[in-house]
């Protein structure tokens, strides 16, 4: 099974032998949200279901706090901060269900992107505690390019499955512990925006521009050769080594601006081998909402 990418010729064969797996579009917009759905509309790959970053991999906005911060009680609690709050484990579970994923898919997920969105769910599913799920190598872009096929409308209907939560098999880094995690050394901050978002000259998302003290920059396109695919491990494992020198892997904590497109980062190191990094999914947009914490810039 495949658990961290997996080539769309691999994804056609498995389709063919009639094995069980679903397929996701995480296709979508942050400066257009409605874009995505009407991108799936016009073409994906036949059965994938749409998974929407802002109705269906976030928890709704309003149930953060006034700082980004979680709010008490409830089922629709979220489990993160920020502008993209995570839902419960529990209410992701009733969508993965609703839309027809059992414990025994293997799940592929993919967007027309650059993998930025549809490593949020790659990690969520890891969240869930579904092991076999894959990012298809290349989007939509590479499927078409081997000869894939797309198909164009809105979705079937789903039959309903009974998805179960298992033990999370991600790492799940609070504000609180980012903030505690600034005042040792094992701690390692890897963030995934664009080098003048992380310099603080411009901010076009957050009311503040900056970034978390010590906090080192790789932007997420890094991962990904020209053809649109990630790199290969050994030259993944050399970036982060050059990156992280001296620092422990297992210390890393990726983040970015709404805990979205710091997960190719995080997908590049399990591919590099440099497993078990954590994710601030609040990240910048949770960090800045409190005027007490501190701020680089520069």
């Amino acid at each position: 099974m495949y658990r961290t990418l997996i080539t769309p010729e691999q994804l056609q064969h498995l389709q063919a032998q009639g094995q069980p797996v679903m397929v996701f579009d995480c296709s979508f917009d942050l400066m257009s949200p409605s874009k995505g759905p009407q991108q799936y509309e016009q073409a994906h790959i036949p059965g994938a279901v749409y998974a929407n970053l802002d109705t269906n991999l976030s928890a709704k906005h309003g149930d953060a706090g006034p700082h980004g911060t979680l709010t008490a009680g409830g089922p629709d609690q979220p489990s993160s901060g920020g502008r993209h709050p995570l839902p419960q484990r529990e209410r992701f579970a009733q969508w993965l269900s609703s839309v027809g994923l059992s414990n025994t898919m293997q799940a592929v997920v993919y967007d027309r992107q650059g993998c930025n969105y549809c490593g949020r769910l790659w990690w969520m599913l890891k969240w869930a505690g579904h092991e076999t799920v894959a990012v298809l190598d290349g989007g939509l872009q590479g499927w078409q390019a081997a000869g894939g096929q797309v198909a164009a409308g809105s979705p079937a209907a789903h039959f309903q499955s009974h998805f179960k939560l298992g033990p999370s098999l991600a790492r799940l880094v609070s504000v609180q512990e980012v903030e505690q995690g600034l005042q040792g050394t094992h701690q390692t901050m890897v963030d995934a925006r664009v080098p003048a978002r992380f310099r603080g000259e411009v901010e076009p998302l957050d009311p503040v521009a900056g970034r978390i003290p010590g906090a080192l920059n790789r932007p997420f396109a890094q991962n990904l050769g020209p053809d649109g695919r990630f790199k290969p491990a050994e030259q993944l494992r050399q970036e982060f080594e050059e990156l992280l020198g001296t620092r422990d892997p297992a210390g890393v904590v990726h983040q970015c601006g709404s805990g979205v497109s710091a997960l190719p980062n995080l997908l590049a190191m399990e591919i590099a081998g440099l497993g078990g990094s954590g994710l601030f999914a609040g990240s910048w947009s949770e960090w800045c909402s409190d005027p007490r914490r501190p701020v680089a810039k520069g």
